[in-house]
């Protein structure tokens, strides 16, 4: 059925409807390999809908979405306590989207989200082991020490871990900005390893997943990942 084309990428997630009319006007659609006017109609089911040379995703299409996660959602599908899931912030019609791992309902940064099961299955094992990097702002009487703490192995919930890196980004009266890298990725496992070092862990941001980096995507929004980008992680 025909719809007015700045419906149907409103409606595909891409853009607000007036962010589309823009688009539109801009001449950055196509239909069919012709540019688009504003008030053009196209058949989702039959028409070739192109934004910026970019196909509108449909709804058998394989997804693979960055979210910047704020605090206060959970990547829980259903949580028995009713609390706000990421699912929220990322609307595309007919598309079931679900997390690739976890952030804690405190925790900031990037968050993958895809409806590929062997993709999210493969990113997840622990075999897999991709990097993962948090700006992380601890609280502590000697942060110079914990940090030294940080970098040995170390026993949590039975396992032993060790950061790959650690580094101090900046420091202020009582406490530092960290970046530390893990591969294991294990449930909390940062705030953990900086309490048994005397650290209160105040505010975690992700800020890359292997070779992705969060960039300055605005916090609760989202993007696709580029072709490139996908290429690159499945590589890694």
């Amino acid at each position: 059925m025909a719809e007015r084309l700045q419906k149907l990428i409103s409606s595909a997630g891409l853009m607000s409807r007036r962010a589309a009319e823009e688009c539109i006007l801009a001449g950055r659609v196509t239909v069919n390999g012709s540019i688009a006017s504003l008030g053009d109609k196209a058949d989702a089911a039959t028409d070739v809908i192109m934004v910026d040379g970019r196909a509108l995703p449909s709804a058998n299409e394989k997804m693979y979405i960055m979210l910047n996660k704020p605090k206060g959602y959970v990547c829980t599908l259903n949580d028995e306590k009713g609390r706000r899931n990421v699912t929220e912030l990322v609307s595309i019609p007919n598309v079931r989207l679900y997390p690739v791992g976890r952030l804690d309902m405190y925790s900031e940064g990037l968050l993958l989200m895809t409806n590929d099961g062997d993709f999210a299955n493969r990113l997840m094992h622990p075999s897999y082991e991709i990097r993962k990097t948090y700006r992380t702002w601890v609280q502590g009487q000697d942060v110079g020490l914990a940090v030294e703490y940080l970098r040995a192995p170390m026993e949590i919930d039975e396992y032993i871990v060790c950061a790959d890196f650690v580094d101090i980004e900046g420091v202020f009266p009582g406490g530092a900005v960290l970046s530390i890298t893990i591969s294991e990725g294990r449930n909390r496992q940062v705030r953990k390893m900086c309490s048994q070092c005397g650290l209160k862990v105040t505010k975690l941001v992700r800020i890359s997943e292997g070779p992705l980096d969060l960039g300055d995507l605005p916090l609760g929004k989202w993007r696709y990942l580029e072709p490139s980008e996908l290429d690159m992680l499945n590589k890694s």
